[in-house]
């Protein structure tokens, strides 16, 4: 069976239907059943002194990564190609994150700056209530740049190389992350371990969903000149990559200050000679994202029939 293939597959069914409400609302998700055991285990581990939180982390986050990828190794033995991307589909998240981008884009083109707070905060997590159209475009393409490749990229990466364990286990690292990886007293030391595995997995990825953005981008120059110059400036050392390339793709400037609960992070500018998005910035985003999965696509037939 070709991996690759089975990634492509999967990929076209996210793209043509995502994980269907009926289905979420009998069933739930691959990922919200992760979480399930994640928060089970932080509730129960999560206490005691900074050295013991930090080593229960590391069991917390071993055990949920392991028990995601012997559970998707028993599934692929007896999986063929399109059982395998069945299988697949719902770990990936094209068609979503395109879904709640588009979301944010009809509320702002209309006016209705409220109404597209609500929907940005739906992809983001620091305050929306005092965001501007700059800044409601600006977290838009944040999370579209990102997300692409947490949660498109990334998992068709690994489950590439490696079939559903790949993906699975991937899927289980980033889920850990998203909710351990925070840097406050509850979730610092007992997090630890669950934010730096996801930096590892993620070191790949994050620069590929650059090069794949600066491919897609007209000027290709200036999102690789960006990428390669202000993705150090992000607070991950994976994130900036591709969000360096989406700003350089459409001569914007990105991250910078922003609130989170009561504090204001004062983090600099990704590409500062920018201009400011709109809402015509987050369309052209949304072009800049289909034309990279295009691509990242045409990588995966070409690889399959390779192979």
């Amino acid at each position: 069976m070709s991996l690759p293939a089975a990634m492509l597959l999967a990929l076209a069914l996210d793209a043509a239907i995502g994980w269907p409400d009926g289905l979420y609302r009998r069933i739930g998700h691959p990922v919200t059943w992760c979480g399930a055991l994640v928060s089970a285990l932080e509730t129960r581990w999560n206490q005691g002194s900074e050295s013991r939180r930090r080593l229960a982390g590391l069991a917390t986050a071993l055990l949920v990564i392991l028990l995601a990828i012997a559970i998707a190794g028993l599934l692929q033995r007896h999986a063929g190609l399109w059982l395998t991307a069945i299988l697949a589909w719902p770990l990936i998240a094209a068609r979503s994150l395109h879904q709640h981008a588009a979301a944010v884009a009809r509320p702002l083109g209309a006016g209705d700056i409220p109404a597209a707070r609500r929907a940005v905060s739906m992809i983001v997590g620091r305050d929306t209530e005092t965001l501007g159209t700059p800044g409601i475009a600006r977290a838009t393409l944040e999370s579209l740049a990102e997300n692409a490749s947490d949660g498109i990229i990334a998992p068709l990466f690994w489950g590439a190389i490696f079939g559903l364990p790949g993906i699975a286990g991937y899927k289980a690292i980033n889920t850990l992350d998203s909710m351990l990886g925070h840097r406050s007293p509850r979730y610092l030391a007992f997090g630890w371990a669950a934010a730096r595995i996801d930096d590892l997995a993620n070191l790949i990825p994050a620069r590929l969903t650059a090069l794949l953005f600066a491919l897609a981008a007209a000027d290709k120059r200036a999102a690789l000149r960006t990428a390669w110059r202000d993705a150090q400036h992000h607070r991950s050392p994976n994130g900036g990559w591709p969000e360096a390339a989406v700003a350089g793709a459409l001569g914007l400037r990105l991250s910078g200050p922003r609130i989170y609960g009561n504090q204001t992070a004062e983090e600099p500018w990704i590409n500062a000679a920018g201009r400011d998005p709109g809402v015509l910035d987050i369309i052209a985003g949304l072009a800049l994202y289909r034309r990279m999965l295009l691509l990242a696509a045409g990588i995966l037939a070409a690889t399959a029939l390779r192979g």
